[in-house]
């Protein structure tokens, strides 16, 4: 009832799918992340951080149960596995999950990419000379945010539409008049 979307791990954002078809990424309890460009079964995982179930991140939805992976299933390249305590093997998916999902996934991003970025002369100076200053001073060079690059598959004209086409209830509030019993 009502009007309600659920965000799930169905669409994961462009940082996640970074080298996605060579390797498959756990994320483990500390917020590290690593790869494993090999084959692996669910159970080596499982060991390696005992009390802890292992969990496909495209299976997390919010408002939905963990659907853990069993112990002789095997690690799929090209997805992202999180590792979660076993206390919560039958608890519901919650925003704060997918929040340290996308969070550790972004400090994983930025470790492996190194964040060093270097800015040659000759592109800077071209950068100054075509937006009439430094780069600090025009907005044109700087990059938008936009939900299109963030969430690719998502469909947002669809939920735009949805969202305008719904209208809120509003019940008219009027007495009931009651007509009186006939006696027979």
């Amino acid at each position: 009832m009502g009007n309600y979307i659920s965000v799930s791990c169905n669409f994961i954002p462009p940082l996640l799918k970074m080298k996605a078809s060579k390797s498959a990424r756990v994320i483990f309890p500390g917020g590290d992340m690593r790869q494993f460009r090999e084959p692996l079964k669910a159970a080596e995982l499982m060991l390696e951080c005992p009390s802890y179930f292992l969990v496909n991140s495209r299976s997390l939805n919010i408002g939905r149960r963990f659907s853990p992976l069993s112990a002789d299933e095997d690690v799929e390249l090209g997805d992202v596995y999180i590792l979660f305590p076993m206390k919560r093997v039958n608890s519901v998916v919650t925003g704060a999950d997918m929040a340290a999902l996308f969070m550790a996934a972004s400090s994983a991003n930025k470790r492996i990419s190194g964040c060093k970025v270097r800015v040659q002369p000759q592109a800077a100076a071209a950068t100054a000379s075509e937006g009439g200053g430094s780069y600090g001073d025009s907005e044109v060079g700087r990059p938008r945010l936009s939900l299109e690059e963030i969430v690719e598959g998502f469909p947002t004209q669809e939920y735009k539409y949805r969202l305008a086409g719904c209208r809120s209830r509003k019940p008219l509030l009027d007495t009931i008049t009651e007509e009186p019993v006939c006696s027979r």
